[in-house]
């Protein structure tokens, strides 16, 4: 009896957490968004800046940019930020918007959308996300040099190698949380990995949503609600449509994810509930 119980009490346990959170779609724009790879919000504003790679995910041909997006999806400007080439990752700090583009990380002024400065990081060609800490030190990840980089006073420095598959990174006060491959793991202020979960997929996109608790996505098509205790929900999966799940934005006062689908040109937003 015993080897029938367990597997029974393992998936009522698994069927409860899987009703824990779900995604209610508020809004899609048309397919108009020049593959969108990361949102970042601007509730203040009522706005979202969008990357949008415009080409093909690592070609250097000057196409890609940052375009604006209301937060109800219906005014949408492709010009704000032109002239890049494949640009990813978004970061903020201050009046600066900070935007991780193939080999350098890309600084422009916000709300002018002028470029002010290009920091290029020795050897990079991948890079793919970034995240800003409160003290204005910008991390950015090389998918494809398993690296990744601090930069401080535009002055880049190697932070974390051999990190396969680096991507995904969430600065959330003294501690870098970053993916590396299907895993999530925290890097605290000396350095000490811990892990804080695995998924299905390579992770993409990273959110704290309060508790210990994640947002987090595969590009593939996965948005995962990830538990404190290490327990995975998949909320969406979409990878059988082919419809991205990239680097996603969040709100948490309103609880609205806004979610780049890449090759569907679309930004999608949900209500977490």
């Amino acid at each position: 009896m015993k080897k029938i119980i367990a597997p029974i009490l393992l998936f009522t346990a698994l069927s409860v957490n899987a009703q824990d959170h779900k995604l209610v779609k508020l809004w899609e724009t048309d397919s108009i968004v020049a593959v969108p790879e990361s949102v970042l919000p601007d509730p203040g504003k009522n706005l979202l800046y969008v990357s949008l790679v415009n080409g093909g995910p690592w070609d250097v041909d000057g196409k890609g940019g940052i375009a604006k997006l209301s937060t109800d999806g219906k005014h949408y400007d492709s010009t704000w930020v032109t002239g890049l080439n494949a640009p990813k990752g978004l970061g903020r700090f201050g009046n600066k918007i900070y935007a991780a583009d193939i080999s350098e990380v890309v600084v422009a002024e916000i709300p002018s959308g002028k470029v002010l400065k290009k920091i290029a990081i020795d050897g990079a060609s991948g890079l793919n996300d970034i995240t800003v800490t409160d003290q204005g030190v910008v991390f950015v990840s090389d998918s494809k040099t398993s690296r990744i980089w601090k930069i401080k006073n535009d002055i880049p420095s190697l932070y974390l190698e051999n990190i396969k598959g680096a991507n995904g990174l969430k600065a959330i006060k003294n501690d870098l949380i970053f993916a590396e491959g299907p895993q999530l793991l925290k890097a605290d202020a000396n350095k000490k990995i811990t892990k804080i979960a695995e998924v299905s997929a390579d992770i993409d996109g990273i959110e704290p949503v309060g508790n210990g608790d994640f947002i987090a996505t595969s590009w593939i098509g996965y948005i995962y609600y990830v538990h404190a205790n290490g327990s995975v929900q998949i909320m969406l999966d979409t990878h059988l449509e082919k419809i991205n799940t990239a680097d996603i934005g969040y709100d948490p006062v309103k609880r609205i994810l806004y979610t780049p689908t890449f090759f569907a040109k679309k930004v999608i937003a949900f209500k977490l509930n």
